[in-house]
């Protein structure tokens, strides 16, 4: 088993930093039910501004709120206004990783969702693995990279 991204919430920007909350990362359910996070999830923050990372687990905010809390011990790692990547992730076998389509919300300074992607691999025998980032109608979003030669 591998472990791999399952979805990603990139550019998202730190409304509050809690430091005297007992922990977590506190989202819009919103954002979370479009990428496929789950409550109590556990998830890997990166911090854009200063590349701290850290994991810790979701808890659900105000739908529509738009939040993005860091707290307890996280909130030492962002400040208000810094933008920070959120990914959880799964366990796959090698032969499952074609079958995944992870979503990747992206924002604006405001934590609107400005753009909806979603990630594909595919393998063929000839060229091994491909990486495409595939836009909300299915059109490819970028040049697919190759990633491994098939065995």
């Amino acid at each position: 088993m591998r472990k791999v991204l399952a979805a990603k919430l990139h550019g998202i920007h730190v409304t509050e930093a809690n430091l005297h909350y007992h922990g977590s990362i506190t989202l819009d359910p919103d954002h979370c039910r479009e990428a496929g996070i789950l409550p109590m999830e556990f998830v890997e923050i990166w911090n854009k501004n200063s590349g701290a990372r850290i994991s810790t687990y979701v808890i659900f905010g105000a739908r529509g709120s738009r939040c993005c809390v860091l707290n307890g011990a996280a909130a030492r790692t962002c400040q208000a206004g810094d933008a920070i990547i959120v990914c959880s992730s799964t366990y796959v076998s090698e032969t499952q990783i074609v079958q995944l389509r992870p979503r990747i919300l992206t924002f604006d300074r405001n934590n609107h969702v400005v753009d909806r992607l979603a990630y594909s691999v595919t393998r063929d025998d000839a060229e091994g693995y491909h990486f495409e980032i595939l836009g909300s109608s299915g059109d490819v979003k970028s040049i697919p990279l190759r990633t491994a030669e098939a065995n």
